[in-house]
């Protein structure tokens, strides 16, 4: 027991040790002897140990907690070897922590975001051009601004094909184009109208209307009252029905 408690003295002692770690015993009543006769003091070491298997713990995790926040900033990042092994080594936290500052530093490298006064000029020139009131608002009127303007690309894309138009050309041109096809329409039916009467005149058409108003009604009764006498139902009948009266 005596050789293991002198190799943990000398582990203790090592350079490699925290300075505030090992604390050499005060008095000779705490004091032991090595198998050379030299003193070295055990007391402290009970209270290293707790400590250092608390630190172990607490080693672990913070361990767990820093692979939490990799996977929160850098859940590309592949899983470090230590995933298999139940002991937690500082180089393994310090892997990681290179890992998500070498994320951070890429980030901040490329990042082109603009400052926050920026961001918020634009977002209430947003609210202001699309009349939101408030800012929880102002996602779903993106959204509305966005299919809107998909249905009207989708319409203008289609318009410049039916109307044969190339497709840089602006809205402008579209909508002169639809008016000139509605006045070649327009006057299309028009000379119908007119080659349907027979007139060429404004004044004829109004006379024509007018006696169709006056000869229509009568005609229609007439009409009306012949298929009952006749007790049929088809307008075509009613010729063949008279002529086999006869």
């Amino acid at each position: 027991v005596l050789k293991v408690l002198s190799h943990i003295d000398s582990i203790l002692r090592s350079p490699r040790a925290p300075p505030l770690i090992y604390r050499r015993s005060k008095g000779p009543a705490q004091n032991y002897t090595k198998e050379n006769g030299q003193e070295c003091g055990f007391e402290h070491l009970p209270l290293t140990i707790e400590m250092w298997a608390d630190q172990l713990m607490a080693l672990k995790d913070l361990h767990r907690s820093l692979r939490k926040l990799s996977l929160e900033l850098v859940p590309w990042h592949a899983a470090d070897p230590q995933d298999n092994r139940e002991s937690t080594r500082v180089e393994d936290l310090q892997f990681i922590v290179d890992a998500i500052l070498e994320e951070i530093e890429n980030k901040e490298k490329n990042s082109q975001t603009p400052p926050l006064p920026t961001l918020f000029a634009i977002v209430s020139h947003f609210q202001k051009l699309f009349d939101v009131n408030s800012l929880t608002g102002v996602y779903p009127r993106m959204n509305e601004v966005y299919t809107k303007l998909g249905e009207m690309t989708n319409a203008m894309r289609n318009l410049h094909e039916l109307l044969e138009l190339d497709s840089s050309a602006p809205p402008t041109v579209v909508v002169d184009t639809v008016g000139k096809l509605c006045d070649i329409i327009n006057e299309n039916v028009t000379e119908q109208v007119q080659q349907l009467l027979g007139t060429q005149d404004v004044h004829s058409i109004i006379n024509k209307l007018q006696e169709h108003e006056c000869f229509f009604p009568p005609f229609q009764a007439l009409i009306q009252d012949l298929l009952c006498l006749l007790e049929i139902d088809n307008l075509d009948d009613i010729l063949p029905t008279v002529q086999n009266l006869k």
